[in-house]
């Protein structure tokens, strides 16, 4: 699938049971990296590097304390200048990579 090509560098989970995720998205994206946490199921400490700044902040933002399922209903399919995925796309793939 168009997108699919990103890599997790990270996936650890602490013994508190926080899980860390560290990923590089598909080149088709403008961000380099993301970076959050899961904590009994939700999203937390959201943080992209590169891409469009503000947006992602905002991402982070609208996605603190929200469960998975709320992401991947929301930001799944999401196309930027129609190169078949997007920054907050390439979150849910990585995510569904490791959850689903």
């Amino acid at each position: 699938m168009i997108g699919d090509d990103f890599t997790v560098l990270e996936n650890s989970v602490s013994e508190d049971g926080v899980r860390h995720i560290i990923a590089a998205p598909s080149a088709l994206v403008c961000s380099r990296q993301v970076e959050l946490d899961i904590v009994d199921g939700k999203i937390h400490n959201l943080r992209y590097t590169g891409g469009c700044h503000g947006n992602l902040q905002a991402i982070g933002a609208l996605l603190e304390g929200q469960s998975l399922d709320f992401a991947f209903e929301r930001l799944s399919g999401i196309n930027c200048k129609g190169r078949g995925t997007s920054c907050s796309d390439q979150l849910i793939r990585i995510l569904r990579s490791l959850y689903i």
